[in-house]
């Protein structure tokens, strides 16, 4: 019977047709890939691979050997790591949640690269309002949310790594008097009426008393009729141009940082490895 090494050192030397770069690849010496291929052709009783001092080829038996034998391991390997993530919860679907177009761009690399380290699980995307996010991810509407981590409170909740940070900026009305600004410090939002997002936690500052929207929309609507100024991340410039609206930096406060959030009491393996792939991801640029 042939066994396992048996088999990865005979396809791996198919493949390169060099004894140095295939120990290379199983991380052998040059002798132990020798010796694997001399004990494979004693007992099948003939030559699988030509070897002169320039080259090495298969023989015909050898070709056939490989064209018959690769297929079927493959599938063994393959059967082997459905049964490994399966045992490791990595297949099944995985909900995740994200909160506006920011969080979808973010999103589309992070399960690209997870669907190409863990193809044995479906990935269903669903956006979710700010305010909703505590609650769904609680009920088990979504296993995880990609949002800003200033709308969750971490108490009883899963920060993944931290994927963006930009800064703040103000939305105000285009006629305010701010706009023409080229920054407000955050210590002057204690003037005016800061509009209040549902679930979100404002940068730090004392805000004066002002208006609370359901929505973001609602939130820059808000803002736009006068009623108020709004605290957020630098990326509503991009994608929430509005007429109505001024963006105006926000300094002397800290970035606005974006991850991945989970309760903590639902941590898996599906959750992990969904947030090292967005990890990933960013890393490599997608």
């Amino acid at each position: 019977m042939i066994e396992r090494h048996e088999v990865e050192t005979l396809l791996t030397l198919a493949e390169e047709l060099h004894f140095g770069r295939t120990a290379e690849r199983l991380r052998v010496s040059t002798a132990r890939v020798s010796q694997t291929i001399r004990k494979l052709e004693r007992r099948a009783g003939v030559a699988l691979f030509e070897r002169t001092s320039r080259r090495v080829e298969l023989t015909p038996v050898g070709r056939q050997l490989v064209t018959e034998l690769r297929p079927a391991w493959n599938e063994m390997l393959a059967a082997w790591q459905r049964a490994v993530d399966a045992g490791r919860g990595l297949t099944g679907v995985l909900r995740v949640g994200f909160d506006g177009p920011a969080a979808a761009q973010l999103l589309i690399g992070a399960t690209e690269e997870f669907r190409r380290r863990v193809p044995g699980c479906e990935v269903h995307v669903r956006e979710v309002q700010g305010a909703e996010i505590r609650e769904r991810l609680r009920a088990g509407d979504i296993d995880l949310c990609l949002c800003p981590f200033e709308e969750i409170e971490a108490d009883g909740f899963t920060r993944g790594p931290v994927l963006v940070r930009e800064a703040y900026v103000l939305a105000v009305a285009a006629g305010h008097p701010w706009a023409r600004r080229r920054a407000v410090p955050v210590a002057e939002l204690g003037d005016v009426p800061v509009i209040r997002l549902a679930g979100a936690v404002a940068p730090s500052h004392e805000p004066g008393p002002g208006p609370a929207a359901g929505t973001l929309q609602e939130a820059l609507t808000l803002a736009g009729i006068g009623q108020g100024v709004l605290p957020i991340g630098a990326h509503a410039q991009r994608y929430h141009a509005r007429p109505d609206i001024t963006y105006v930096p926000l300094a002397d406060t800290g970035p606005l940082e974006w991850g991945l959030i989970w309760p903590v009491d639902r941590t898996s393996a599906r959750i992990r490895a969904f947030s090292e792939a967005a990890a990933a991801s960013m890393r490599d640029g997608r």
